[in-house]
């Protein structure tokens, strides 16, 4: 599957005093474009709670930063799913302006229960549609590494 795009402005919010994008808000474009992926799939968060009983935590994110963002630019965060468990998602997702990428990471996500916040498997429905957008190149029954101790 090809990535999902998601469309954000840059907004005042933002910036830093020197009219750049915060570093932290990228993770915070990143996060919102795989919630508007989740829910293009079918699958909002509020539905999920509500009727699964699940929420999906980021358990790990990693991020590199190429080229400053600022104040009005409209940006394009590209959005691919490259792993996928029961438990867990890999994704690996990138800024752009106009093409050239700005910032580019990865985070893994895993399935938590709404009320134990414990690890759990994600629905098998779900499990499905998402085979069925894990990228070409990606790998299904990932394991994702033990917390260190």
């Amino acid at each position: 599957m090809s990535a999902h795009s998601f469309g954000v402005r840059v907004y005042y919010e933002d910036t830093d005093a020197g009219g750049v994008v915060y570093f932290a808000n990228y993770l915070r474009f990143m996060e919102r474009a795989r919630t508007e992926w989740l829910r293009q799939l079918g699958y909002g968060q509020s539905a999920l709670r509500e009727q699964q009983g699940i929420l999906f935590v980021v358990r790990s994110v990693d991020a590199v930063y190429h080229r400053p963002a600022r104040l009005d630019d409209a940006l394009t965060v590209q959005s691919r799913l490259t792993a996928l468990s029961r438990l867990a998602l890999r994704f690996e997702q990138s800024v752009e302006r106009d093409g050239e990428t700005l910032a580019s990471g990865g985070s893994d996500v895993i399935c938590v229960g709404a009320t134990s916040l414990r690890p759990c498997r994600m629905p098998l429905p779900l499990v499905r549609v998402l085979e069925a957008v894990l990228d070409d190149a990606g790998a299904a029954g990932f394991t994702l590494p033990s917390p260190a101790v």
